[in-house]
């Protein structure tokens, strides 16, 4: 039985970082891609709004089961020292109940689709819940969120195609690379922290060539997609739209080369325009004459 507090709901409004955009940004484009991609441009008004809304709901679980998670450990990172789990604005039982109301909302939407998408969605499920998780077992926690963070492409497509084309595999694994370069920039962030309170990242792991790591992460993303735009023909419009992308990814690298808390929190953040130039390119391929 949910036992939430309604004087909390800031807290747990924070708890979800809906204040912090970022992340629904980040899942919201990849979606965007598989959903254009799938439809030939043209993806069906209700399945976009279904998937708009499970990025959302799905992006505020994953934030809550990740706080739940790190709860022992991130009063000793300076960036994470005054998030509600940490304050004790929310308990760890309220932070599990919140977790569990956004995984039956989101099962309600995913109801919505075809069965096959239904099935699919427990992949999802599976890799939201055990992510926060992985940083005490492996450097590479942000493979695992790659992973979670890409599941909606196969999802997409089978709510649209009923069928799981294997280019689109590719299409999975460009946006994989791209969410390991980022997030690895995100944690350049806290490395310092992280070594401190024992949680184990791929800055940590990378080490001096976490700089180059993520530029040959960031050129497999730029690689992908170029192969995936020939295998479905898009045109002029999408390798406009990629180069764009590439030169944002010089861009951060300059930007981030001294590994400078701020300049590399400001790359990750400036990731989502990426996402959003894709997109456009994508869409603007399908809709030009």
């Amino acid at each position: 039985m949910l036992l939430l507090k309604w004087k909390n709901r800031r807290a747990y409004w924070r708890l979800m970082r809906a204040d912090k955009p970022i992340g629904i940004y980040l899942l919201l484009w990849p979606t965007m891609w598989a959903l254009l991609l799938a439809s030939s441009g043209y993806p069906p008004w209700d399945i976009t709004l279904i998937f708009m809304l499970g990025v959302i709901v799905m992006r505020s679980a994953g934030c809550v089961i990740n706080d739940y998670a790190d709860r022992n450990v991130d009063g000793g990172v300076a960036r994470t020292k005054t998030r509600p789990l940490v304050s004790g604005e929310v308990t760890p039982r309220e932070a599990l109940q919140l977790f569990a109301l956004l995984i039956l909302i989101a099962f309600g939407l995913v109801l919505m689709l075809n069965w096959q998408t239904i099935l699919l969605s427990v992949g999802a499920l599976v890799l939201a819940s055990i992510y926060p998780f992985m940083k005490r077992y492996t450097h590479l926690p942000q493979v695992f969120l790659g992973a979670a963070f890409s599941w909606a492409i196969p999802m997409a497509f089978m709510a649209i195609t009923l069928s799981l084309p294997a280019w689109i595999w590719l299409l999975y694994a460009a946006n994989l690379c791209w969410t390991v370069a980022y997030d690895t920039q995100y944690a350049i962030v806290d490395r310092e922290d992280d070594l401190k309170v024992g949680i184990k990242s791929s800055a940590i792991l990378f080490g001096r060539y976490d700089l180059f790591v993520i530029a040959l992460l960031q050129g497999g993303t730029i690689a992908l997609m170029a192969i995936v735009a020939q295998a479905q023909q898009l045109n002029l419009f999408f390798y406009i739209a990629l180069v764009g992308a590439a030169l944002m990814f010089v861009k951060q690298a300059f930007q981030t080369r001294t590994r400078n808390r701020d300049a590399c929190f400001k790359a990750f953040l400036e990731n989502h325009v990426i996402g959003m130039i894709i997109a456009i390119g994508i869409a603007a391929s399908y809709w030009s004459p």
